[in-house]
């Protein structure tokens, strides 16, 4: 509405030591792959009832015991050696995330970025293809990182365009993304979803530093 402020968006973050960082990527990232493995075998399970209800009781439980403690911070932390943003819940990077695949952003020295993963089952559309909007969200997620710096800048999609060329095979796959030019507040990048044959998706989006953000 007119004269209503824009909302102001917290951007700080709690810090994590490079030690605890270490001690709980080690201690929970073997338990998020096996709810991995278990969102397949869902996905791909043919047992009897009473397997199911064996396995459900035992999933109650798994839930009960992960339930006893809880945390009450922030999802997303800050590296203090990197500085860069630890999201443990985001949907494409999060380490914590299980329908994350995840996607590990590898940054150059001329500021491009791209990350190679695999997509399975759990992100299928068409059968034996990835569903069209987990490609936006691949792609969305790499334009805001090469945006921001590495998430480390408060830019936000002010809008993504998207070119499907052809279906995206479920399997390994690489997304690419890079700045073209920023213009004042706005962010212009472009990046593309590859299989092992080429192109499947390119993507145009524009990102834009919130007035918040802005230096007065």
């Amino acid at each position: 509405m007119d004269g209503e402020a824009e909302p102001t968006m917290d951007f700080s973050f709690d810090t994590i030591s490079a030690e605890e960082y270490d001690r709980q990527r080690e201690s929970y990232e073997p338990l998020v792959d096996a709810l991995r493995g278990l969102i397949d075998a869902g996905i791909h399970t043919e047992v009897d009832e009473a397997t199911v209800g064996e396995a459900l009781g035992h999933l109650e439980a798994a839930t009960a015991l992960l339930r006893r403690q809880r945390r009450q911070g922030r999802a997303t932390l800050r590296h203090a050696d990197t500085g860069r943003p630890v999201a443990w819940a985001n949907p494409a990077v999060g380490l914590r995330n299980a329908i994350a695949p995840p996607m590990v952003i590898e940054h150059e020295p001329d500021g491009s970025c791209w990350s190679e993963f695999t997509l399975g089952p759990a992100y299928e559309g068409p059968p034996g293809w990835v569903h069209g909007g987990i490609c936006a969200l691949v792609l969305d997620h790499i334009l805001g990182e090469v945006a921001s710096d590495g998430l480390t800048k408060p830019k936000f999609t002010g809008t993504i365009s998207l070119r499907y060329l052809r279906g995206t095979p479920q399997g390994p796959l690489r997304a690419e993304a890079f700045v073209e030019r920023t213009e004042g507040v706005k962010t212009y990048v472009r990046g593309y979803l590859l299989d092992a044959d080429g192109v499947t998706v390119e993507a145009d989006g524009v990102f834009i530093e919130p007035a918040w953000a802005r230096q007065v």
